[in-house]
This record gives structure tokens, C-alpha cells and sequence, in this order.
């Protein structure tokens, strides 16, 4: 979608997230209500206009996975991510939509 953001698809980053070598946070962009209607596993919620704010949240060199509904936000995310100096930042590639397309684990609040 983007040629300067990394991208990771659903069934990688479920492998990532079985795999205790992999330490990363998910980091799920979407507005509160869209979180409650199911997001994935361990995933954070931070809508998109609050991450300017919450940078001090994060360490540089720490892995984000950034998600969201079908990608587009996560990636203006990871753009704005890297602006900042984060380089260790991954976009779920299709999003929710994709993750739930692969029948992998949705939670609901």
C-alpha cells in the first residue's frame, strides 16, 4: 500500500505472537466503539488522534505492530511513527479485516 512502511500479514504476525522471541506491542488505531465490536489478542487501543499525545508511551527501538479496521489508518500511523523517529514499526497488512478473514482469534469487550 505504502512503499516506506513494513507490512506484516495476519498469519505472520499470529505466528509472532505465539513465539516469546518475538517481543512487540499491537497497537489496535481504530475509534473506541470499532475496538469494542472485536480486535485482536494483547492488542492496545489508542484511536489514531490521540497518538501525537501518547508518543512518550513508546520506546524507539521497540517493536509496533499497528493495526486497524482494513490498514489505511494503521499505515498514516506507521508514516507519522516513523516521522518520529521509530523505526521498529509494522502495519497489519488488510487490517481486522484480513486477521478475521484467517479465522484468527477476535476478543470482544
Amino acid at each position: 500500500m505504502f512503499t516506506n512502511i513494513q507490512e506484516i500479514d495476519s498469519p505472520e504476525l499470529a505466528s509472532w505472537m505465539e513465539n516469546e522471541n518475538h517481543q512487540l506491542r499491537i497497537i489496535d488505531v481504530r475509534e473506541m466503539p470499532e475496538i469494542a465490536q472485536g480486535t485482536m489478542p494483547k492488542a492496545e487501543p489508542l484511536p489514531l488522534a490521540t497518538l501525537p499525545a501518547r508518543l512518550s508511551d513508546f520506546e524507539s527501538d521497540e517493536k509496533l505492530v499497528i493495526i486497524c479496521r482494513s490498514g489505511a489508518r494503521s499505515a498514516q500511523a506507521c508514516l507519522f511513527l516513523q516521522q518520529q523517529g521509530f523505526n521498529n514499526v509494522y502495519n497489519l497488512r488488510g487490517g481486522m479485516i484480513a486477521w478475521a478473514h484467517n479465522d484468527l482469534p477476535i476478543v470482544r469487550s
